[in-house]
């Protein structure tokens, strides 16, 4: 059984910034990190299918899908788009 006291990811340094996200399915989606929950199950605004190569910095071929919520057990990586700077409680663990 699992422990009740589990936090879930830690998702905070992401909130409101642009993140691609491999989902399962050879999908992939670009929108910005609106909210999370304990099963990272994610809300992206503003989001888009990318159907470009990940070499080409400008994604024009995508279709606009606005607001959605991805399940967490479909992303399989996520990335940030932009830069992260770390917090002091990241750095200390």
């Amino acid at each position: 059984m699992a422990p009740s006291h589990s936090k879930g990811p830690d998702l905070k340094r992401y909130m409101e910034k642009r993140l691609r996200l491999k989902l399962n399915g050879s999908r992939c989606v670009i929108g910005t990190l609106r909210g999370y929950d304990a099963f990272m199950n994610i809300v992206l605004e503003d989001t888009i299918v990318d159907v470009g190569n990940r070499s080409g910095p400008a994604i024009t071929e995508g279709e606009q899908i606005g607001t959605v919520v991805i399940r967490g057990s479909s992303v399989i990586q996520f990335e940030s788009l932009a830069r992260i700077v770390p917090t002091a409680a990241a750095e200390e663990s």
